[in-house]
Parts: structure tokens; sequence; C-alpha cells
């Protein structure tokens, strides 16, 4: 006695389908500071630097912050340089 195969119709993965279809349709966003197109970080501007800062006084990461990584070292060193001067406190 033979043994016969039965093909089944493959199922489409929509899930899949729909997540490259927003992963194509999503914008690359730019570095806040790269849209306005800053040279320099200034170490006085706090408004700036407290966004960049979490509740307990820690830097936020590249992946949460949206910053280039040329703005991050220069957000990284204002924020050195503002602590230093007591503009900002070390910790939250």
């Amino acid at each position: 006695m033979a043994f016969i195969k039965k093909s089944f119709p493959k199922k489409k993965n929509d899930k899949a389908a729909e997540k490259k279809k927003r992963l194509k349709a999503r914008e690359v966003s730019k570095c806040r500071f790269c849209r306005e197109k800053a040279e320099e970080i200034d170490y006085k501007d706090l408004g700036s630097l407290q966004r960049l800062v979490t509740s307990q006084g820690k830097h936020l990461s590249r992946k949460r912050s949206g910053n280039c990584a040329t703005h991050q070292r220069m957000s990284i060193q204002a924020l050195k340089h503002a602590r230093f001067i007591a503009l900002m406190t070390f910790c939250g």
C-alpha cells in the first residue's frame, strides 16, 4: 500500500506582512540638535539638558534620547560642565 502525501495550502503570516509594511513606511527620525542645525550644545541651556537626564540624574542613552553620536557626546560634555559649575545636580 502506497502512502499518499497530502499538500495543505500554506497560510500567510499576516502579522509579519503588516510589520514589514509598517517598517517601510516609517520615516528616519533625526536628532533634535541636527534638526535645529546646532553646532554646539550650550551648557547654560538647562531646558535642553534636563530633557536628556532622568529623574535620578542619569544621562539618557542615544536610543531613548534620539540623539546622533556626535551630539550625544557633546551633550555629555555640556552636562559635565553644567554639573561642575553647579547649574545642575549630580543626582536627582
